[in-house]
């Protein structure tokens, strides 16, 4: 009976429970949406751009899969650039609708749709994305239509426009419908920059290009000059200009060098002092009576002179110190204002070259960009090739010089080592929280002295 009364009551309790969670849930005056299947995204567009600009999806030149692009037809085209907090701080956007510049919702029977008036008109994005607008030379968006995809090694030969665009056609399927944008802008803004890296003939009312690598090099080397007249950002400038071009610092003492200051000398101590000679001007001290009594005549001042004289003593040793330290510090080359524009200008041909130029074509422009007179790289290797042995030869005496000091680690494997640890911590958060809260507390038993579970099957001896 007793154990049907208790059931009775936890049936009871349980619908009260029940009951009690039911009315809390609906006296909720606002509900959680669904997460959407298209969320807004947050978008930076320039001013300059057009009502008529519009989002397609182009062949990208380099890896050759559709990628979204701005064109506008009256100022040319975008590239979106994707900009995302790191996933180790998770951020959200807060996002407030705009519906006087959106188009109005509508139903089937052509209805506007009434607003809920408990609606906030906001949105919650999980990830803090922000995609930039930034202009992009259309060049290499034909680039993909200069290489025959049939892969022959034939001469080539003057093809028109359209059959440039043919190549691409499939892979870009709004290239097309861009063409005829602006009453044929976008058409005359594509075939401009086709000419400028193709030899063209007017044949009747059509104009026929055929490409030409020695003007794809040329034009490529031009816009990395404008990239080089200025400093690169500044990471860039770090890691492939400045610590390329940087020399070892050569002269360096690993013993630690400590200053000694010479304190004051009273009179008493110096005529103490049996050695029978001034330690400071190496004459002999005279020991008579007259001597000591005039010594001891002149009191605080004579030793107050002593001082200050051995104080400015010390002090001028200790900026020569200091200068020669420095002097030593100063590495063993500094490159020349020629040498880091032309580290510029090789950073932004490479970085070109391996993000807007398909692969098959970037050896032909390296060995092209070597031919031309006016990229002359050879004060550029020579430095470097001169950088290269004074490292090995700093590398050489240090691992000679001291065996037992540790080997100090680059810029490279402190970020390894600090991304390998990051993704144990990461690891052992997701372990943690899976674990029941009965493991975790099974952990903390003490073991000592306790049998394994195997024990107790092992087969009797």
């Amino acid at each position: 009976m007793a154990r049907t009364r208790a059931s009775k009551g936890g049936d009871s309790t349980a619908k009260a429970d029940s009951s009690g969670a039911t009315t809390s849930v609906s006296k909720s005056k606002y509900a959680i949406s669904q997460p959407s299947q298209n969320p807004p995204k947050v978008f930076i567009l320039p001013k300059k751009a057009t009502e008529d600009a519009r989002i397609v999806s182009l062949l990208h030149p380099r890896y050759a899969k559709p990628t979204r692009y701005l064109v506008c037809p009256k100022t040319g085209f975008y590239e979106l650039t994707r900009i995302a907090a790191p996933k180790s701080t998770p951020q959200s956007w807060l996002i407030q609708a705009d519906e006087s510049h959106g188009p109005e919702r509508t139903e089937a029977g052509n209805r506007p749709v009434e607003k809920d008036a408990e609606s906030f008109g906001t949105y919650v994005t999980n990830g803090a994305e922000l995609f930039i607008a930034t202009p992009i030379d259309p060049l290499f968006l034909i680039l993909p239509t200069l290489i025959d995809p049939s892969g022959k090694s034939e001469k080539r030969r003057y093809i028109s426009g359209d059959d440039h665009f043919d190549r691409i056609q499939k892979k870009s399927p709004h290239l097309w419908e861009i063409l005829r944008w602006g009453e044929g802008r976008i058409r005359g803004l594509l075939e401009t920059r086709l000419g400028a890296v193709c030899e063209t003939v007017e044949a009747g009312d059509e104009r026929m290009f055929r490409f030409s690598e020695e003007k794809l090099t040329a034009e490529i080397l031009a816009t990395a000059r404008r990239m080089s007249a200025r400093p690169l950002p500044q990471s860039m400038e770090e890691k492939f200009v400045v610590k390329p071009l940087e020399a070892p610092v050569l002269g360096v003492k690993r013993e630690t060098t400590t200053t000694t200051t010479s304190t004051p000398v009273s009179a008493e101590a110096t005529q103490d002092d049996s050695s029978g000679t001034n330690s400071a001007n190496g004459t002999p001290r005279l020991e008579t009576g007259e001597t000591r009594s005039s010594v001891s005549s002149t009191g605080s001042g004579s030793s107050f002179a002593s001082g200050a004289s051995t104080i400015a003593t010390s002090v001028a040793a200790s900026e020569d110190e200091s200068q020669a330290l420095a002097a030593a510090l100063q590495p063993a080359m500094v490159a020349s204002d020629e040498v880091v524009s032309l580290q510029r200008l090789r950073t932004a041909f490479n970085f070109l070259c391996s993000s807007y130029v398909p692969a098959s074509l970037v050896t032909i422009l390296r060995v092209k960009l070597s031919a031309l007179p006016e990229a002359n790289f050879a004060p550029l290797d020579t430095y470097l090739s001169e950088v290269n042995r004074l490292r090995q030869e700093a590398a050489a005496a240090r691992s000679a010089g001291d065996y037992s000091r540790k080997r100090v680690l680059d810029d490279e494997e402190l970020a390894e080592r600090a991304e390998k640890k990051r993704k144990k911590e990461e690891e052992d958060k997701r372990k943690k929280a899976g674990e029941s809260r009965g493991v975790r507390e099974l952990k903390k038993v003490n073991t000592a002295g306790m049998k394994k579970m195997s024990d107790f099957f092992k087969k009797k001896a």
